[in-house]
């Protein structure tokens, strides 16, 4: 994706955000919406407007739809603001991130619930504090001080 690109979607979720939390709709089914990232195609003809919407799933849809039928008044602000060539036809679709998240959170809680807390390190048998094992660490350095193998004699 390109950085014009890149600037076109960032400043069309700017826009809504700004049209829909802060100037607020005069739709009363918009609930508490969250405009979380906006794909538009590279010939700027559509854009896909991911929203989160606080509320249930009944809540979502109802949002939804009226964000649907505001789709006008919100490519026109885009329009005015943006001042670009061509506005992108505005299609909402819900952005089941958040829920993916709490689901996946509240799993690991239930599964930390189960299981208990589990130590950071799990100690292996024959393993000291450095990761070598017992038997080797004399090895590592003789007495003196020496790698092994290392008789201390030169090729030269």
């Amino acid at each position: 994706m390109g950085h014009r690109l890149l600037k076109v979607n960032e400043g069309i979720r700017k826009v809504l955000s700004a049209t829909i939390a802060e100037e607020g709709l005069k739709d009363p089914r918009v609930g508490f919406v969250t405009v979380t990232g906006v794909e538009t195609t590279p010939d700027l003809r559509q854009a896909r407007v991911y929203v989160s919407v606080l509320g249930d799933e009944r809540q979502r849809e109802v949002t939804l739809q009226a964000l649907e039928a505001s789709r006008g008044y919100l490519q026109a602000q885009i329009n005015a603001t943006l001042r670009m060539k061509r506005t992108p036809q505005l299609q909402f679709l819900y952005d089941d991130t958040l829920d993916h998240a709490l689901r996946i959170q509240s799993a690991l809680k239930r599964e930390a619930a189960v299981l208990g807390e589990e130590p950071h390190e799990i100690p292996v048998p024959g393993m000291d504090d450095v990761g070598l094992r017992t038997e080797d660490a004399g090895e590592t350095a003789g007495a003196s001080g020496r790698p092994p193998g290392d008789d201390g004699e030169s090729d030269t």
